[in-house]
């Protein structure tokens, strides 16, 4: 593809300003690098990295890159209290309900390190960052199929271990990265998910936390209750048959005894796949016990979602046999009697949180009998990473899932759902009260992709923030309209609050380029400027092209999300930055005035004028901040085709403001060279472009 000439002009002026740019930023003159693409971030040398956060924060940069504060084991509470959690003096996870976040998939930009580089380009803001998931990934490659707690070592950087070798390993790196993070007032947050990899190293070593099946050929032969049992004995054979991973290690008598509590997950591990700091011995052992268990037909019940959610067939489709690298066939699965949003991911297990009624006969959950050592196991693992390095909130992978198909109970039990179960023991456990959990979901009708009311679910499970669906939406359609409006009434009404979201991963995705054809910037602008609801941005965005057709599959983040060598999916290379540098100056414009501004925004209340309207009539929207006496006014034009002509916005939202002068528009367009007085109980607005999102500052 050609390299646009604007982005060509671009990278030439960085090279004759950069250095300036960069100058403001460690003078603490500006509180980001303005002009500075997220790709040549990237690129940055670890030397000039350093650099750059050492002229900005001196001494305290060393610290909290320093040996002992890197060492995942040492707690943090006992490091400078600059390398504590920003929002550590919050009692609760409310702090989510109004940030700017962005999410950042790792494998994009190759290593945590880089995450650290590339928030030179973000305003403070966007003072959020949630990574997608960070352990080691399974079938090709899948971020969201855990196969061990292991970090991912796909994230390390050599470079960075050659200038400071006390970072020679990747936990250290990423303790260091948050570190970092937190010296610059961000919050850090992690996926918390309720499955694995099919056949993860959790799943082998505890196949009693798992549901099992036993498949011949196009048939379901076994999916009792207690199938987990005979998975255990094969395994048990598995070890005596191939012995243990390593030499010095003494088997157990019986299976029995390998799986009762006087082996620990540890031992366990140790035992089936070797230590831990042997990844690809760990990865063949794993492999071998894998065609151990295929060949005698035992496979974990794949994950699944949207109603009904249980009762699975094998998908007789010739598309649904897959024969992977090792040589092994598998086929997908399908729900026997699927609803609109079935759907069934055979690459994942999910933990069996509850027992089965009548041995599993009709695929049925007895939700009145929990497993709670199943939940513990969770708990306790995702409590340890958030202890190891300090991660500040969670994202709650799949929270729309509801299984219960009567809704959500009116006694919200103990053991409702496993991610307020997380949520509640980190906060508890680590004394984190602040710890935070901003759920995926999209607020979709009652029973369409969980069962009863997804707003009554996410509030029974304690969730603070929820990612919403605008981003699957045409910018200016009814729909986004309705649906706008709809989040906002949430946030001033319900215990959750949506985000107003941008573009997530999942959506960077040649079957969602319609959605980012036109409004982009008016994203942005309603993202940044709106404070009563949060906002989240994927990584890429500010640099996305308008696709008019499929671009190669090495420009979407989604696809990085996987590691595909085939097939429509696949990727070869590294993730390609887009080149749409006007739409990132714009996204810098209007960053550098919210830099001054923000913090009084933030702070203060704000108030609908215009709301966004559900009837669809009217496609001006405006808000005001800081009351009782405002001091801007921000208005949008929904519409991304045609003019709103004749805004008009009530004198009285405006607290006796006697002049109003239009200091930012998201249009190409000079601004007017001085202030307009206010007369009458309007003040009109002659015409806004398609599009088009304008700041107003109020003198009294």
């Amino acid at each position: 593809m050609k390299t646009p000439a604007e982005f060509i002009a671009h990278q030439q002026n960085w090279a004759q300003n950069g250095d300036a740019h960069i100058a403001q930023f460690c003078r603490r003159a500006c509180d980001f690098i303005p002009h500075l693409l997220p790709e040549t971030a990237v690129a940055f040398p670890v030397e000039t990295t350093l650099d750059i956060l050492r002229r900005r924060y001196g001494n305290s940069l060393d610290l909290a890159i320093s040996e002992r504060a890197t060492h995942p084991e040492t707690p943090i509470e006992s490091l400078p209290e600059f390398l504590h959690s920003p929002v550590k003096s919050v009692p609760d996870g409310r702090w989510l309900k109004r940030v700017k976040m962005v999410g950042i998939n790792v494998r994009t930009i190759a290593n945590f390190w880089n995450i650290v580089a590339y928030t030179f380009t973000l305003p403070p803001q966007q003072s959020s960052i949630h990574l997608l998931p960070i352990w080691e990934p399974g079938v090709v490659g899948s971020l969201y199929g855990m196969s061990s707690w292991q970090i991912n070592r796909e994230f390390f950087c050599e470079k960075l271990a050659e200038q400071l070798p006390h970072l020679n390993t990747v936990e250290r790196q990423l303790r260091a990265v948050i570190n970092i993070l937190h010296l610059t007032g961000r919050t850090v947050g992690m996926d918390v998910i309720p499955h694995t990899d099919r056949f993860s190293e959790m799943g082998l070593a505890f196949p009693e936390h798992f549901e099992w099946l036993r498949r011949k050929g196009l048939h379901i032969v076994d999916h009792r209750a207690n199938l987990h049992e005979m998975v255990q004995q094969q395994i048990f054979y598995f070890l005596q048959k191939n012995g243990a991973a390593g030499a010095d290690l003494q088997l157990p008598g019986s299976a029995a005894h390998f799986f009762s509590a006087t082996h620990p997950e540890s031992s366990r591990l140790k035992l089936l796949f070797g230590q831990p700091d042997e990844p690809e011995q760990r990865k063949q052992r794993r492999i071998a016990l894998i065609k151990h268990l295929h060949t005698a037909g035992y496979e974990p019940v794949p994950a699944t979602m949207g109603p009904p959610y249980r009762g699975l067939l094998v998908d007789e489709s010739p598309a649904a046999r897959k024969i992977d690298e090792n040589g092994l066939e598998w086929r997908d699965f399908r729900i026997a009697k699927p609803e609109d949003f079935s759907r069934v991911f055979g690459p994942l297990a999910r933990y069996k949180l509850f027992e089965s009624i009548d041995d599993n006969r009709d695929w049925q959950i007895d939700f009145s009998h929990p497993r709670p050592a199943v939940w513990q196991y969770v708990c306790e693992h995702y409590a340890d990473v958030q202890r190891r390095f300090g991660f500040d909130f969670m994202r709650g992978d799949m929270a729309h899932v509801q299984m219960r198909p009567e809704g959500v109970p009116v006694q919200i039990p103990q053991y409702y759902d496993l991610l307020k179960f997380v949520k509640q023991f980190i906060r508890t456990e680590n004394r984190v009260p602040y710890f935070g959990y901003f759920a995926e979901s999209f607020l979709a009708p009652p029973n369409v992709i969980g069962y009863g009311d997804e707003i009554e679910h996410l509030e029974a499970s304690d969730a603070d923030s929820t990612l919403g669906d605008l981003q699957s939406m045409v910018v200016g359609s009814a729909e986004f309209q309705r649906n706008f409006r709809l989040y906002s009434d949430i946030a001033k009404t319900r215990a959750v609050t949506p985000n107003f979201t941008m573009m997530t991963a999942d959506k960077d995705d040649p079957r969602f380029d319609k959605f980012y054809v036109n409004g982009n910037e008016l994203r942005h602008f309603i993202g940044q400027c709106l404070p009563m609801l949060p906002a989240y941005m994927a990584l890429g965005f500010e640099m996305r092209d308008p696709h008019q057709k499929p671009a190669p599959n090495e420009h979407y983040s989604k696809l990085f999300v996987f590691q595909e060598k085939l097939g429509e999916k696949a990727t070869n290379g590294s993730f390609v930055w887009g080149k749409n540098v006007r739409l990132f100056e714009n996204f810098t414009r209007l960053n550098l005035l919210l830099s001054d501004i923000w913090q009084e925004i933030s702070e203060s209340e704000s108030r609908w004028i215009l709301p966004p309207d559900m009837a669809d009539y009217y496609p001006a929207i405006a808000w005001t901040a800081a009351i009782p006496a405002p001091q801007w006014l921000f208005v949008a034009n929904l519409d991304t085709e045609k003019a709103a002509a004749a805004v008009v916005i009530p004198a009285r939202y405006l607290a006796n403001a006697r002049q109003i002068e239009r200091i930012f528009s998201t249009a190409d367009q000079p601004l007017p060279a001085k202030p307009v007085s206010i007369s009458g109980s309007n003040f009109r607005i002659a015409e806004m472009l398609p599009g088009e999102g304008q700041i107003y500052q109020l003198s009294r």
